[in-house]
């Protein structure tokens, strides 16, 4: 059997070869709908941000689409994926986490409830959800600091500086390691993190369209909407 080939601009193709290109080329079902988040520590307070993008592939269905959710009064919830597993996912650890409060009388930390959705995930690791989850709190007691992300069967990522997720999370975590520095006050952060993310989302085409900033200390909660390019 002959193996048919040809040239185009001084590239090389291999006919038998185009289906396996093909496949490779594919969008993830992780990025179907677009979408990103970042979270960030600071001095006694901790941000996390995400854009407003909702898609299908490269056509643009919404520009108000929140995928950050709070939690408690000093924890937030970033998910980006698919977004009908997003809601899903987001109604089911709310119930996990009001009943455990139930039980327990008293509020759940970040620390526990990432170690809670850490096994929702893993429970259904033959039939993942599609999502990618960013924590980001401060201990109820303590005010200690925390932000986690996981993958989309709940293996835990624990790092002392950010973490992201989404589709341009290459771009976020090199303006990231640029831009972030340890100690950053609540004004230095916002600062930090807004520049992260608009500055990465603008080298992505499957999302932006503005952003939201959660500045979380330990007497309030500062939200801030960034304008952004929307092309």
């Amino acid at each position: 059997m002959t193996t048919c080939v040809f040239y185009a601009n001084d590239i090389f193709i291999d006919i038998q070869r185009l289906p396996v290109l093909e496949h490779n080329l594919k969008m993830s079902i992780l990025a179907y709908n677009g979408g990103c988040v970042v979270a960030m520590k600071g001095k006694n307070c901790v941000a996390i941000a995400t854009d407003h993008r909702f898609g299908v592939q490269a056509q643009t269905i919404a520009t108000d689409f929140e995928k950050v959710f709070e939690i408690n009064p000093h924890m937030y919830l970033g998910l980006v994926g698919l977004q009908t597993d997003i809601l899903t996912v987001y109604q089911r650890l709310l119930f996990r986490k009001n009943l455990y409060e139930v039980r327990e009388n008293r509020q759940m930390t970040p620390e526990r409830f990432a170690a809670m959705l850490s096994n929702f995930l893993y429970e259904k690791r033959f039939g993942p959800y599609f999502i990618e989850p960013v924590i980001a709190g401060l201990d109820p007691k303590t005010y200690e600091p925390f932000i986690c992300n996981m993958d989309l069967i709940g293996c835990p990522n624990l790092p002392n500086d950010f973490v992201v997720a989404g589709t341009c999370a290459e771009q976020l975590y090199g303006m990231c390691e640029t831009l972030w520095k340890p100690d950053l006050e609540p004004n230095n952060l916002f600062e930090v993190i807004s520049q992260a993310l608009v500055n990465a989302f603008d080298r992505d085409a499957i999302s932006g369209w503005g952003a939201t900033v959660y500045i979380i200390e330990k007497e309030k909660i500062t939200v801030k909407k960034l304008k952004t390019r929307m092309d």
